[in-house]
């Protein structure tokens, strides 16, 4: 089957089928391309639904997740998102494998069918040129015929007429095989153009046509071929991301199967768990006996007064009772004694953990200070060491104020868990101790935390913090024109420039040099006009400039 044989006559019609084969094609790329968009959209919405359920960093809601139910629903937030993902995969690929591709063979094709039907129309004008060539041949040997025949006629009735003279008939003979010869030779060119005609339509029909619609025919099965390879290849990207997509998936099954009833409910223990024991029965108090109904004022009143002072003091009512009384919506203690004893516990804890890290801040601070301090004594002209004494004082003092806290805190965390008396001698020497120190300097300090009932009102923790002493390096350098850079340096590594005379500089910051290292490890450098400081030399890799190397 061919179409140079089966629709040799068909040329108009191969030429609209063709441009409709384009057509479809490049439907089908717009198909492709809305497809993507819509992949691309979809992923969008699913990441911003994702990160909408996200939970806040420092907020309340990154506690509920400790839950495993809340677990496996982040876990599913998570998934989600690399779900997400994988639709934007199915978008490359489809735009770079499918689009990209069909759009530079269309174009290709749309070059190739315009050179087949210019060859075909070429061909066509070639072989009306000879049919044209060949009717004006015949009708020349037609005309020359009948010429021809009209002169025979006349030389015959010339020839007849007796009263014609002999010159008139020979003309007429002459001109009678004058148009015969004319005629004979239109017969000969007549003749030789229609074989020519002959033979370039037999080459038109049975070569030319057949070898321009066979070329078109493969152009155009090419063409269903890649859009059979397409839409196979729009079936495959989105089969590649199927297995990954069941990952996803598979982790939120995984996460939904983790969660753990008994274990978040273990958890709504520990964060509500008081610690009381469950209130007792109440007593039956009997007002029907004489004695309690004729006692006096005096007696009533101190009735009363010890009743009172048993319902704010005697620590066994106040364990059974405890549900019913009213919480104190006022100032929380200082030893969280307004809360539960497990929920207390837990926020003791915090704060010796918090207390112990700020301890261990100062402490790396003060081993600081103390090497600065021999670097001074050894080269004094980076400073004078005397004057790192009172900052030392200072940081040491901050030490034994966080320490003495934190003996504090541990002696009520002692006391909640067990480990010690109700409120020691000991622990209430050291809690002691530490209000004695802190008298001076301290306005709200522990003793008016304490009210009449030996508990304790909420106070504001007051944390030590480190000020940095005024130094005389600035005003060293205003009296004095700036120094000119000598080079330039980069950090090698990070210099936390706290002490007199040094400065701060970032691994991989470019600094200019002012003066270089006299043999003491230091390095003077300048950042901007109001910056400038001494750096370890091993910190820092300096070019100088030749200029300065030269002086």
């Amino acid at each position: 089957m061919s179409w140079g044989t089966e629709l040799w006559d068909q040329f108009d019609n191969l030429e609209k089928h063709t441009q409709w084969g384009i057509d479809i094609l490049e439907k089908y790329i717009k198909f492709v391309k809305e497809r993507t968009e819509i992949e691309l959209s979809y992923a969008k919405q699913l990441r911003n639904l994702s990160k909408k359920y996200q939970p806040k960093k420092n907020s309340k809601e990154e506690e509920e997740y400790r839950y495993t139910a809340c677990k496996a629903f982040l876990a599913t937030l998570n998934e989600m998102n690399d779900y997400a993902g994988q639709h934007e995969v199915i978008s490359e690929n489809m735009t770079s494998q499918i689009i990209a591709e069909l759009v530079r063979y269309v174009q290709e094709l749309k070059q190739e069918r315009k050179s087949h039907f210019h060859d075909g129309r070429k061909a066509q004008q070639h072989i009306e040129t000879c049919w044209k060539q060949l009717e004006s041949c015949k009708r020349r040997f037609e005309r020359d015929c009948k010429e021809a025949d009209r002169a025979q006629q006349y030389f015959e009735k010339m020839d007849a007429d007796i009263n014609v003279t002999k010159a008139d008939v020979e003309k007429a003979r002459q001109q009678a095989q004058t148009r015969h010869q004319m005629a004979e030779e239109s017969k000969t060119d007549y003749s030789s153009i229609l074989q020519k005609f002959n033979h370039e339509q037999h080459e038109y029909y049975h070569t030319h046509i057949p070898n321009i619609f066979q070329k078109i025919q493969e152009m155009e099965e090419r063409r269903i071929v890649r859009i059979g390879e397409s839409v196979k290849t729009y079936a495959e990207l989105d089969r590649q991301v199927i297995p990954i997509i069941g990952k996803c998936l598979d982790g939120i099954v995984k996460a939904a199967e983790s969660i753990d009833p008994k274990n978040d409910s273990q958890l709504v223990v520990e964060a509500y768990k008081s610690g009381f024991e469950p209130p007792g029965d109440i007593e039956f108090e009997d007002y029907t006996q004489p004695m309690k109904r004729t006692v006096s004022d005096n007696s009533l009143s101190n009735s009363r007064g010890e009743g009172k002072s048993e319902l704010k003091f005697g620590g066994k009512s106040k364990g059974k009772l405890w549900p019913f009384i009213k919480k104190n919506k006022g100032a929380t203690p200082e030893d969280f004694s307004n809360l539960p004893p497990e929920q207390r516990r837990k926020k003791l804890q915090q704060k010796v953990d918090e207390l112990n890290k700020e301890i261990q801040k100062e402490m790396d601070q003060r081993d600081a200070i103390t090497k600065m301090k021999d670097v001074y004594l050894k080269n004094p002209q980076m400073g004078d060491p005397t004057s790192l004494d009172h900052k030392l004082a200072e940081v040491s003092q901050n030490i034994e104020k966080l320490r003495l806290e934190t003996q504090k805190f541990e002696a009520w965390l002692a006391e909640v868990e067990g480990r010690l008396p109700a409120r020691s001698d000991q622990a209430r020497r050291q809690s002691g101790m530490y209000e004695a120190q802190n008298a001076p300097s301290v306005n709200n300090c522990a003793q008016d935390r304490e009210s009449p009932d030996g508990s304790y009102t909420e106070e504001q923790s007051q944390e030590s913090e480190v000020k940095v002493l005024a130094t005389d390096f600035d005003d060293e350098f205003d009296d004095e024109e700036p120094l000119p850079a000598i080079g330039t340096c980069k950090a090698l590594y990070t210099f936390e420039g706290q002490n007199e005379g040094t400065i701060s500089v970032v691994e991989g910051e470019t600094l200019y040099v002012i003066e270089e290292d006299k043999g003491d490890g230091w390095t003077r450098i300048r950042r901007n006009e109001d910056e400038e400081g001494y750096v370890p030399t091993s910190y820092v890799e300096v070019y100088l400039d030749k200029n300065a190397k030269d002086c």
